[in-house]
């Protein structure tokens, strides 16, 4: 059972960055694929980001593309999301999860086999 807990959510001004962390308990952590996701309220989970085992591979949708990176450091079992030019839209809970499959970096979240508990950012106009 591999847990993920978020860090480095907060309020922020549109146009601000924050970066969010995910530590994964898991010491085999570098076998899982790794993803963002985010739900407003109301709204359904959007994929924000995957990054396969080694980052040799890596998918963000066009909401975010450019604006987003998601990196990880397999030496320190940590998946980080740098969100930068942010705006009001991306106010949401964002969470991270973990595919155990790790020959695909799967955008959709019934994939995903292990979640965080999620850390709310707020973007301010």
């Amino acid at each position: 059972q591999v847990q993920l807990v978020e860090s480095g959510g907060g309020l922020v001004q549109a146009g601000g960055s924050l970066r969010l962390s995910c530590a994964a308990s898991e010491r085999t952590f570098s076998r899982y694929t790794m993803g963002w996701f985010r739900q407003a309220p109301g709204k359904e989970q959007e994929f924000v980001g995957g990054i396969n085992w080694n980052g040799g591979r890596i998918y963000y949708p066009d909401s975010v593309k450019g604006r987003f990176t998601i990196s990880r450091d397999n030496a320190k079992n940590t998946v980080y999301l740098q969100m930068n030019s942010l705006k009001p839209e991306d106010t949401a809970v964002y969470y991270c999860a973990a595919d155990r499959d790790m020959t695909r970096v799967a955008t959709v979240p019934n994939l995903y086999d292990y979640w965080g508990q999620g850390t709310q950012v707020t973007v301010s106009s």
